[in-house]
C-alpha cells in the first residue's frame, strides 16, 4: 500500500487480503435477503456475523466475524488510489469496532511534537484546515478517521494514509495550481492527494487538543475567528456525533463510545471553533489556533 512503511514488530491487528469474485457473489446473495443500510453503499450483517460491504463501481468487502480479516476486491476501473482510501477508513472502522477499538471523525495535524484534530460534520471544512496547516508547514497526521488510545494521563493519536481529500478548487487555493490528485468517486469531484514523507506524519503522537468546527451561518460569515473553550458537558455531545461509524449502534459499541467520550473530555482540551468560510482567512485561523495551543 502506498506510502505506508513495513511494520515488522509482530503479528497485525488485521490481516487485508483480496478475495475471488465468487465469494462476494455468495455474499451478495445473502445480503439480497437481509434488510440493508439504505445509503450511497451497502451494509448487511450476514448470519455467520460477517459484515458485508458494498460501493457500487468502486469495491466490496468483507469484514470478519472476529474484526481481525478484511476480504476485499476492486470493481470496474477504480484507481488504486480510491480503493486504498475507502479500505483503510470506511471499511476498517468495521474490523476496528468489532476488536472493540473506537475512533471519531477527524482530521489531525501536527503542532510542536503533539496531535491537534479537528472534528466536523463533512462539508463543515476539516481538510481544508488541514491543508492550510499543511501550507503553513505543519504535517498532516491523518485526515477523517483517528485512533486514539489512552495512556497514562492523557491520548496517543493514530496516524493515517499520508492523503488528504479536497475539493479541486481548494486544493490548488491552498496548495498551489500545480497539486494533483485521483478523482474519490463519480458521485464527488473531490480529489485524493498523496502527500511526501515531509508532509505528513507515521508516528503515533500526544494529543493536544481537540476544535469543534461550527457550521458556517449567516453570523458566522461576518465575524473573524472565534475559539472558545468547551464544558466537559457542552464537549461531550460533539464527540458522540463525531463519531466516524454511525451505523453500528448495539449496546456495548454506544457503551464504549460513551466511555470514550467522557475520558477524553475529562483530560484534553477541547474547544469550539467558527470562522467565516473563506479560503483567504485561512492563514488567520492557523495563527489564531497556535496562539491558543502556545498560551503559557
Amino acid at each position: 500500500m502506498p506510502g505506508l512503511a513495513p511494520d515488522d514488530s509482530g503479528p497485525g491487528d488485521c490481516e487485508i487480503v483480496e478475495g475471488p469474485a465468487s465469494l462476494f457473489t455468495e455474499a451478495a446473495r445473502e445480503a439480497s435477503k437481509l434488510p440493508q443500510l439504505q445509503a450511497w453503499y451497502r451494509y448487511t450483517r450476514l448470519p455467520d456475523g460477517v459484515d458485508y460491504l458494498f460501493w457500487p463501481e468502486v469495491f466490496e468487502s468483507l469484514v470478519s466475524a472476529d474484526g481481525r480479516r478484511i476480504t476485499c476486491r476492486p470493481l470496474s476501473d477504480t484507481s488504486w488510489e480510491t480503493f486504498h482510501t475507502y479500505l483503510l477508513a470506511h471499511v476498517l472502522s468495521f474490523a476496528l469496532l468489532k476488536q472493540g477499538i473506537e475512533h471519531i471523525h477527524c482530521t489531525a495535524t501536527v503542532v510542536d511534537g503533539g496531535a491537534v484534530g479537528f472534528l466536523g460534520d463533512c462539508g463543515y471544512g476539516k481538510s481544508s484546515l488541514g491543508a492550510a496547516f499543511l501550507k503553513a508547514g505543519y504535517p498532516l497526521l491523518t485526515d477523517d478517521l483517528i485512533v486514539l488510545k489512552e495512556e497514562g494521563r492523557g491520548f496517543l493519536a493514530y496516524p493515517g494514509p499520508p492523503k488528504i481529500k479536497l475539493f479541486p478548487e481548494i486544493a490548488r487555493a491552498v496548495l498551489g495550481e500545480g497539486v494533483t490528485g485521483s478523482p474519490m468517486n463519480r458521485y464527488t469531484p473531490k480529489l485524493i492527494i498523496s502527500l511526501s514523507p515531509e508532509q505528513s506524519c507515521q508516528t503515533a503522537l500526544p494529543l493536544r487538543a481537540l476544535f469543534v468546527l461550527r457550521p458556517a451561518t449567516a453570523r458566522s460569515r461576518g465575524q473573524r475567528v472565534t475559539i472558545r473553550t468547551l464544558s466537559q458537558r457542552g464537549a461531550f455531545l460533539p464527540l458522540i456525533a463525531n463519531t466516524f461509524n454511525s451505523v453500528i449502534t448495539e449496546p456495548d459499541r454506544l457503551k464504549r463510545q460513551f466511555a470514550l467520550a467522557e475520558r477524553l473530555t475529562a483530560v484534553i482540551p477541547i474547544k469550539s471553533l467558527s470562522y467565516p468560510r473563506d479560503l483567504a482567512i485561512l492563514p488567520e485561523v492557523v495563527k489564531a489556533i497556535l496562539a491558543v495551543l502556545r498560551k503559557p
